[in-house]
């Protein structure tokens, strides 16, 4: 039991925004930078096919984010395989 009731609000408060800062800030990097190129624009409104419920398809630019996300594990990768031989760690 805690002595002061308002440290459980305090507490809901700290995990809750930031959780909801990233997910806003996440969004915000999948939806909206990508790679400009000379057709990322033209491919980003070009629809290639309708499906029968109202939606469609689209051959969007890939997000940068995804593409960071995505360099920075491999390159963490290769770098922890490396350390961890020179190191004689043992796994």
């Amino acid at each position: 039991m805690r002595f002061f009731e308002l440290l459980n609000l305090r507490h809901v408060v700290l995990y809750l925004f930031p959780a909801l800062i990233g997910i806003l800030l996440l969004a915000t990097a999948l939806g909206f930078s990508y790679f400009r190129t000379k057709n990322s624009e033209k491919r980003f409104r070009e629809i290639l096919y309708h499906y029968p419920d109202d939606t469609s398809d689209r051959n969007a630019p890939f997000p940068l984010f995804m593409t960071l996300t995505i360099i920075g594990t491999l390159v963490w990768g290769v770098a922890y395989i490396l350390a961890m031989g020179a190191w004689g760690v043992r796994i």
